[in-house]
């Protein structure tokens, strides 16, 4: 049973936490954000909205399918004007062509069933030169080891069955590259990330946050039962830390509007 991203009781699962210096610092290697106008496509609770505009962008515009995803973005980002948000799917946004310097995508392509509309509409927003980054997940991303501070690979390691959901969806390196680049984006490259994806001061946070199945939709696949044998064995590997930092790594994809 996957996420519903349109169910209230899954309306918390992307806020609760801020986006970490690992990849403000990954960003600013790729762009400088200053005075920069921001789409944000797919953006769930509005995490990587406010980095945006923490990294001195202009303005943010974050586009999501579901409403309870966006009611969360705007309890979590309401104060700042700078940050508006739209009722959008991925691939038709409705805004104006050219209107954007950044289009960013986070976690979102493998949820898509077609890569080619995105990445038309993506090039469609942006300004010349303008840039698109995606950050998602390969299966050389999900078949990491698992250790104290990637937590994904006990995964699988508990529940191997998951494996087939992630072969599914995951997308590859060398397919996002060529979609990219028969919709027109040139400069393309891809790198890797290793992103600090929270700090936990104690075990019961971590505890809490993966039984809660916070932002790792993965876990929705898992049965409630399931799920706590997971947490047994993550605590058995982790619980004994001061601070458990979490770790995820991912792909991110760039080009350019020539």
């Amino acid at each position: 049973m996957g996420i519903d991203f349109h169910s209230e009781e899954n309306q918390s699962s992307y806020i609760g936490r801020t986006a970490d210096e690992t990849w403000r610092q990954a960003m600013r290697t790729i762009v400088d954000p200053q005075g920069k106008k921001v789409m944000d496509i797919g953006c769930g609770g509005g995490i990587y909205c406010k980095a945006w505009v923490e990294m001195g962008a202009e303005s943010v515009i974050g586009a999501d399918f579901s409403e309870v995803m966006l009611k969360a973005a705007w309890d979590n980002c309401h104060e700042d004007r700078r940050i508006s948000f739209i009722r959008r799917a991925a691939h038709a946004t409705g805004l104006p062509a050219g209107s954007t310097d950044i289009v960013f995508a986070r976690a979102l392509i493998h949820h898509l069933p077609e890569l080619d509309p995105f990445f038309e509409e993506a090039y469609r927003l942006l300004a010349p030169g303008g840039i698109c980054i995606i950050q998602d997940r390969t299966m050389m991303d999900v078949l990491m080891p698992a250790s104290p501070s990637h937590f994904r690979g006990y995964f699988l390691e508990q529940f191997p069955q998951l494996l087939v959901k992630e072969s599914r969806r995951r997308p590859e390196d060398g397919v996002v590259q060529q979609t990219m680049q028969k919709n027109g984006f040139v400069q393309i490259s891809a790198r890797g990330l290793w992103e600090v994806r929270r700090t936990y001061d104690q075990w019961v946070d971590l505890e809490a946050d993966l039984l809660a199945r916070t932002g790792r939709s993965i876990l929705h696949e898992l049965s409630d039962e399931e799920l706590r044998q997971l947490v047994t064995r993550i605590g058995e590997k982790v619980s004994d830390q001061q601070i458990i930092e979490e770790q995820d790594h991912w792909t991110i994809w760039i080009g350019v509007k020539a």
